[in-house]
C-alpha cells in the first residue's frame, strides 16, 4: 500500500497531521513521495490570550517545512474549531476539490474511534470524498479509547527526530501534554516493539486499493 506515490494528509486542526504521522511523513519525503497536507482549522479560538490570530498558520507552515513538505503542497482552511459539524457539507465540497486537484492515491485521516467532534467530521467526510483512494486512520491516543493497530510503518531514529523537530515549531502548543518528547518517543518505541523494530507509527486500515 505504501508504494503509493501521491499522498494526502487530512488534519482537522494544525498539528494533528504531525502528531499522527510526522515520522511517516518524514520517511515518505525521504523516499521521494509526493506529499500534500491539508488542515481544516487554524484554531484561532483555542489560542492562549495575547497570541496573534495567525499564530497557528505560521506554526503549521514552519512545521510542514521542517518535515519536507513543499509550501505549495500545503492547503489551509479556517473552519471554526469544535464546530465542524455545522459546516459538514462545505468541508465535503472542499475535499472533493482536493480530490480533483491532487488525485491522491493514499489518504491519511483521523481513525474511526477518535472522540473529538471535529476529527469525526474529517473522518466521515474523508471516507465519502476519497472513494477511489486507499485510506489509513492515524492515532491520537488522547482522543482514542481504543485503536485498531492494523498497519505499521517502520521508522528510523532520524524520522522520529524530524517529527520532534516539526512539533517544536508549535510553540503556542508547548503546554500540551501530548507534545512532550518523552510521550512522542515512547509511543514510537511501543509501536516499534509490537513489530520487532526500534520505532514505528501505527494506523487503522480503512480501505486498501491495489
Amino acid at each position: 500500500m505504501i508504494n503509493k506515490k501521491r499522498i494526502l494528509v487530512l488534519a482537522p486542526h494544525t498539528d494533528d497531521g504531525e502528531l499522527g504521522l510526522g515520522g511517516s511523513i518524514a520517511r515518505f519525503v525521504d523516499e521521494g513521495k509526493e506529499i500534500y497536507y491539508s488542515a481544516f482549522s487554524l484554531c484561532r479560538r483555542s489560542l492562549e490570550p495575547g497570541l496573534a490570530p495567525d499564530t497557528l498558520e505560521i506554526e503549521v507552515k514552519a512545521a510542514t517545512k521542517i518535515l519536507g513538505i513543499p509550501a505549495e503542497n500545503l492547503r489551509l482552511f479556517d473552519y471554526d474549531v469544535r464546530h465542524f459539524s455545522s459546516f459538514r457539507q462545505n468541508i465535503l465540497e472542499d475535499m472533493v476539490v482536493l480530490k480533483k486537484e491532487l488525485k491522491p492515491e493514499l489518504v491519511f485521516l483521523p481513525c474511526s474511534s477518535d472522540l473529538h467532534q471535529d476529527h469525526q467530521v474529517i473522518h466521515n467526510e474523508g471516507l465519502r470524498a476519497f472513494k477511489d483512494a486507499s485510506i489509513l486512520g492515524y492515532e491520537l491516543p488522547w482522543n482514542n479509547l481504543n485503536f485498531q493497530t492494523s498497519c505499521f510503518i517502520k521508522l528510523q531514529e532520524k524520522f522520529v527526530m524530524k517529527k520532534l523537530e516539526a512539533l517544536q515549531a508549535y510553540k503556542s502548543q508547548s503546554h500540551r501534554a501530548y507534545l512532550n518528547e518523552g510521550f512522542i518517543r515512547g509511543l514510537a518505541t511501543a509501536r516499534g516493539v509490537q513489530i520487532g523494530c526500534e520505532f514505528a507509527e501505527a494506523f487503522e486500515v480503512m480501505k486498501v486499493i491495489y
